[in-house]
């Protein structure tokens, strides 16, 4: 007796009820409890704890005493400056700012400019950002500019990264990294932001006007 295509698709016809005494409520919950219990991938994992680590270092370059007079002089005009050298610390403070009120690709900027006259702790917070971007082969570039540079005359100081590991221990113990500045310096920085033109969109130099904010925010 031949079997016909209606009968074999009736017979592979899945049920559409769940069996009796089963519980789709339960098994959901199940479902859900064993998501939030499940380890997240390593490389997921590592991008957000250098996230995490970026936004403390940033929070304690951007509170350190002389952050703000940094800033003031990398706002001054180079047309009335004695020399046009760039406020190296200046940089990284700025691109710091940046960061933590959200223009990640004008901190990139910034840091690279910062990293690329020396400035290791600018080199560091490159690596974390592309770490966390999961650009890995970018990352372990500027960790080897931070043990490695080229700049320094000197010895690479061995205990850098340590020094710099315990800042943000400490740091994420005994606040928010998650909090961001205060005081209006996003207005001020989402201001600068606007000033650019074409396509660029890359925030330019700090002016005075952010510069005499950060002063007040550092000072509080």
């Amino acid at each position: 007796m031949s079997t016909t295509i209606d009968e074999l698709l009736a017979d592979a016809r899945l049920p559409t009820s769940p069996p009796d005494g089963f519980d789709v409520g339960a098994a959901l919950r199940r479902l859900a409890a064993d998501a939030a219990l499940a380890a997240p991938a390593p490389d997921i994992a590592r991008a957000a704890q250098a996230g995490q680590r970026l936004s403390v270092i940033c929070r304690w370059v951007l509170n350190t005493p002389d952050a703000a007079d940094h800033v003031d002089r990398l706002a001054q005009d180079p047309r009335h400056t004695p020399d046009d050298h760039l406020d190296v610390d200046g940089a990284l403070v700025f691109a710091c700012l940046l960061y933590l009120t959200d223009h990640p690709e004008s901190a990139q900027f910034w840091w690279q400019l910062a990293a690329g006259a020396g400035n290791r702790a600018a080199a560091y917070c490159l690596h974390l950002h592309h770490l966390a971007l999961g650009e890995r082969r970018e990352a372990r570039h500027w960790l080897h500019e931070v043990t490695h540079t080229v700049l320094d005359t000197e010895a690479p100081d061995e205990h850098f990264l340590a020094c710099l590991e315990v800042v943000a221990h400490y740091v994420r113990k005994n606040g928010s990294a998650a909090s961001g500045p205060t005081g209006g310096l996003e207005m001020e920085v989402d201001r600068l932001a606007t000033l650019g033109t074409g396509s660029c969109i890359i925030v330019s130099r700090p002016d005075r006007r952010l510069a005499d904010r950060l002063h007040d925010f550092t000072n509080r």
